[in-house]
């Protein structure tokens, strides 16, 4: 490993470095870090759409691949082990504000007995209002209002250039459905193009 030293870690592939990062190079790390921050950065905003939530996601992304370097195994393609790390914690996060929550009360001061109201909460939006709420962009307010499904697929392949079986590898969808479900959400998002431009609504 002492070659790691006598080249630029600018000149190893992405699965030399974290071999190299796993026999404890920290700059191996480091080196995946600065190139692959912005891109997970603009993909994780384009998914959650929210700066904080976005800043937690590719911190969080990161650390998890930090401690579960031992894990990856080279047959992998870093990228898409990595993009699964984060679809996964961007689906938790989505699914964790769009839940309901629970209000537990007592019915009487005497009866120790709860039951449990199901109540939406005020402040979570749907996905679509909230993405067209917040998106300025018509061409992303199009791709936003995509079900999560299409939107995710659709992401990783026309913003993240990933092929079709790396999706499937880090979405764990089948190619098929894979290819089904890009065809399907571009089509959506070109007929919501074709709407904007109809109503002379600006990008």
């Amino acid at each position: 490993m002492d070659a790691f030293k006598a080249v630029s870690v600018k000149d190893y592939s992405d699965e030399d470095l974290m071999e190299y990062f796993q026999n404890d190079h920290e700059p191996a790390f480091t080196e995946l870090v600065r190139r692959y921050q912005d891109r997970l950065h603009n993909f994780l905003y384009r998914y959650t759409h929210d700066h904080q939530d976005c800043e937690d996601l590719v911190q969080e992304t990161f650390l998890r691949v930090h401690k579960s370097k031992a894990s990856y195994e080279r047959i992998a393609k870093f990228s898409t082990w990595m993009y699964t790390i984060a679809l996964n914690l961007a689906k938790s996060l989505y699914k964790k504000k769009q839940r309901m929550y629970k209000v537990s009360i007592h019915k009487d001061p005497n009866d120790s007995e709860d039951f449990e109201m199901h109540i939406e909460d005020p402040n979570i939006l749907p996905d679509q209002e909230l993405h067209e709420k917040l998106s300025l962009e018509q061409l992303e307010k199009a791709l936003m209002s995509l079900p999560e499904d299409f939107r995710e697929v659709v992401m990783l392949r026309d913003l993240q250039d990933m092929t079709y079986e790396e999706i499937s590898d880090a979405t764990g969808i089948p190619m098929g459905t894979v290819k089904s479900r890009i065809n399907r959400g571009r089509a959506q998002v070109q007929h919501m193009i074709e709407s904007y431009v109809d109503l002379g609504t600006s990008f």
